[in-house]
């Protein structure tokens, strides 16, 4: 949807804000720039829409190369969210969402179907908020109707200068959750700068990490820059804790799993202390049909009766989820395991060991993709 061809900023002044940067993004995707101050990343973010024009280089909205196009007219196919978000403070929200439409002369009842569409999108009562002026809203409702804004024409690009950054700790992760579950339904193609490696590696399908002067260090996706890091530049950034970065951004998949073996409820203690020795485990699992899971241990099953007597509830995970979440459940339990499931079919065991083992073998090019 996106592609830039060897595009470079140099200002009046002599300084080079970007530099021959080349790189392509998917429709549909989430591509992150991240870097540190001065690498260019607003510079390059501003000139895809013609807020600034690029010195050399193309660049291109799907077949179209915009250093062509109208300026205003690109502009107005592309939706446009700010840190401080940019509402008009003497107008309501409705009238604010609404502006893109009134300039492309889009009916009164086209107009307010679309206000109240999207106001429910971003999840505020069109009833309640349609009306109030920006003042009236907390930092967050004013980010939401910001992407309201920027959305209202339907455009297929939608471009994020850093949109979530001037909001606390707390609303800020519920934006970020807000907007990818409002991406998984629009799937507009997204250029989102941030300077924040942990809101790339969590916002991006991809990242380009940029070098001061707008040099691009590396574009993957975020499992591939936190595994393999192209160069120094690029580890120092990530940080030394990328490892658990990836957690993040890593689902389980069957080939993580472990597979204890499993009995029935109504199977004799005697048989489930046979089938664990076997295995060589200290547990066996007794899936539910239902999505739940249960397990006896080795040391439970000891003497006469069933396997139901001993058997204790297992936590479960939905298959998918990431590693991290995983993990994070297995640390709050005392099972050391826990049960994944697709749906109500149990797929396996997900334990410490095999998560270690997924981010050791995942440490090579070409890996999976993670993201969503």
């Amino acid at each position: 949807m996106i592609r830039l061809d060897s595009v470079t900023k140099r200002f009046p002044n002599g300084n080079v804000a970007v530099t021959e940067l080349s790189l392509t993004v998917p429709e549909g995707a989430i591509c992150v720039l991240v870097g540190p101050s001065g690498c260019g990343k607003t510079t390059t973010l501003r000139m895809i829409n013609r807020l600034i024009e690029p010195t050399s280089g193309r660049i291109f909205l799907g077949d179209e190369d915009v250093t062509d196009a109208k300026p205003v007219e690109l502009r107005r196919r592309m939706g446009y969210v700010i840190q401080q978000v940019g509402l008009f403070p003497h107008q309501p929200i409705g009238t604010n969402i609404a502006t893109v439409p009134h300039l492309l002369g889009w009916s009164r009842d086209r107009t307010k179907a679309r206000v109240d569409e999207l106001l429910e999108l971003v999840g505020l009562d069109p009833g309640t908020y349609r009306g109030r002026y920006p003042a009236q809203l907390s930092g967050g409702q004013r980010q939401r109707v910001g992407v309201a804004r920027a959305l209202a024409a339907d455009p297929p690009v939608l471009l994020m200068d850093e949109p979530f950054g001037a909001i606390d700790p707390i609303t800020r992760a519920r934006l970020q959750d807000e907007f990818l579950r409002i991406q998984r339904e629009i799937a507009k193609t997204i250029v989102f700068v941030t300077h924040d490696i942990d809101e790339a590696v969590k916002m991006g399908d991809r990242i380009a990490i940029l070098e001061v002067g707008g040099v691009l260090a590396q574009y993957d996706t975020p499992a591939e820059i936190l595994g393999n890091p192209a160069n120094e530049f690029v580890a120092g950034f990530v940080g030394a804790d990328r490892g658990l970065k990836r957690l993040k951004v890593m689902p389980i998949t069957d080939n993580e799993l472990e597979h204890p073996p499993t009995v029935d409820a109504g199977t004799p203690l005697a048989d489930a202390r046979a089938a664990m020795d076997r295995a060589d485990t200290t547990f066996a699992v007794i899936p539910g049909t239902d999505g739940t899971c249960r397990a006896i241990r080795q040391r439970h099953a000891s003497g006469d009766g069933l396997v139901a007597d001993r058997a204790q509830p297992v936590v479960t995970v939905p298959a998918g989820r990431s590693l991290e979440e995983a993990l994070a459940a297995i640390l709050l339990e005392d099972d050391g395991f826990v049960a994944v499931y697709d749906g109500a079919h149990y797929r396996g065991t997900l334990t410490p060991d095999s998560v270690y083992r997924a981010l050791r073998s995942s440490r090579h090019p070409g890996g999976p993709d993670p993201k969503r």
